[in-house]
């Protein structure tokens, strides 16, 4: 028979003994050889013993340890003849990393050129490496949570997240954009139409720029001080030859400015002048040698035809043309004359086919075809009377 005795120093134990991951069930046991049997208490470091009790039970039980009770526990064991407080036991709960939070320092605004820092932090435990990405692509080093620009660009604005890691889980942060502001890039201009400019055509030029904040545009002609225009468009309607010179378009924004210089001439204008001036002698000739060809005919066919005999056919005709004539040819696809003997309309009928040397525009599909009639007797009343036409022949033109 044992006497009567307080507790011993009480000895504490867990359950497993192995890691302790976050989810797991966790027991504590508390032990101590007393006479009469002790009670316990159990409770957790910088906590109020009179208050924060957590069981007076040998064994604390978590059923699902949670990474908030990681810390130092210890038990006390009681009877009527003394109390004895127990080491601490340490508690040491793996879990993956939480939810990672991404800064970016300076907070302000990221200006092209400065020094630029984002941090990634997770709580996790063993503690978590850092993988950062653009873009869904991989950027370099960063492995502590830190990635640093020495002087940011243009080209590094974009959204940026973290990946935190460790062997118990990982988990990305949500995205980050870096908005870095720039001056205007150099600005690129153009003309429409591309093409040789037509006096009296609409002209568009435009001008576009890469900046942030996205640029406002002028646009100024050389050696005049006021703008001709604002915006990224600039149309002159009816271009003349005063409007030709240099225009020259202003991106700018309050990081600063670039501008851009073109040349604008008629070119085409002076040609199609040249051309339609072209085309009209030429249509005057031609009037000329069909009045000549009617004349020469009938002259010809009073002194070789007797009365009901048929004029040469068209192909005589054509061949006399193609040899009598001093027509320029090269000027014309083709040249077709009908003459009939007992009527007074002699038909000249020019076609032009497209891409003919006459300046017609080559780029319509199409044939443009001029009718030249002339009426021997209404028109030219110094011509000879012919003999009217018989009343079988009315139909045939």
């Amino acid at each position: 028979m044992s006497l009567p005795d307080g507790p011993k120093l009480p000895s504490v134990s867990v359950s497993p003994s192995a890691e302790i991951v976050e989810g797991s069930s966790v027991t504590l046991t508390c032990s101590s050889d007393a006479n009469p049997a002790a009670n316990y208490t159990w409770y957790k470091e910088n906590g109020n013993p009179d208050l924060q009790r957590l069981s007076e039970e040998p064994q604390l039980v978590f059923s699902s340890i949670q990474s908030s009770h990681s810390g130092q526990y210890y038990c006390t064991a009681e009877n009527k003849l003394g109390r004895k407080t127990s080491e601490y036991m340490y508690i040491d709960v793996k879990y993956g990393p939480k939810l990672p939070s991404v800064s970016v320092s300076p907070s302000a605004e990221i200006v092209e050129g400065s020094s630029v820092t984002l941090t990634c932090s997770s709580d996790a435990n063993p503690a978590a490496n850092y993988t950062w990405y653009k873009e869904n692509q991989t950027l370099p080093h960063g492995q502590q949570g830190i990635y640093h620009f020495t002087s940011i660009s243009s080209e590094d604005r974009g959204n940026y997240y973290c990946k935190s890691e460790n062997h118990h889980g990982h988990i990305n942060s949500t995205s980050q954009f870096i908005d870095v502001q720039y001056g205007p890039k150099l600005p690129s201009v153009s003309v429409s139409p591309s093409a040789e400019i037509v006096e009296g055509s609409s002209v568009n030029l435009t001008c576009s720029s890469d900046a942030n904040p996205a640029a406002k545009y002028t646009w100024y002609k050389e050696n005049e001080d006021s703008p001709k225009a604002s915006g990224q468009i600039f149309t002159i309607t009816d271009f003349r030859a005063e409007h030709s010179g240099n225009y020259y378009c202003e991106a700018q924004n309050r990081r600063g400015r670039q501008n851009s210089t073109l040349h604008l001439t008629v070119v085409a204008g002076s040609m199609k002048s040249v051309a339609a001036g072209s085309i009209t002698a030429i249509f005057l000739a031609i009037i000329f040698l069909c009045a000549f060809l009617f004349i020469r005919r009938k002259r010809s066919s009073k002194q070789t035809t007797e009365p009901g005999e048929r004029p040469d056919n068209q192909a005589q005709v054509r061949r006399r043309v193609q040899s009598e004539s001093s027509l320029t040819w090269k000027h014309l696809n083709n040249l077709f004359i009908y003459s009939f003997y007992e009527e007074y309309l002699l038909r000249c009928v020019i076609s032009f086919s497209r891409g003919s040397s006459v300046g017609l525009d080559s780029t319509k599909d199409k044939t443009l075809q001029y009718n030249i009639h002339i009426h021997s007797h209404t028109n030219y009343p110094h011509l000879p009377h012919p003999t009217p036409l018989p009343r079988h022949h009315q139909n045939d033109v």
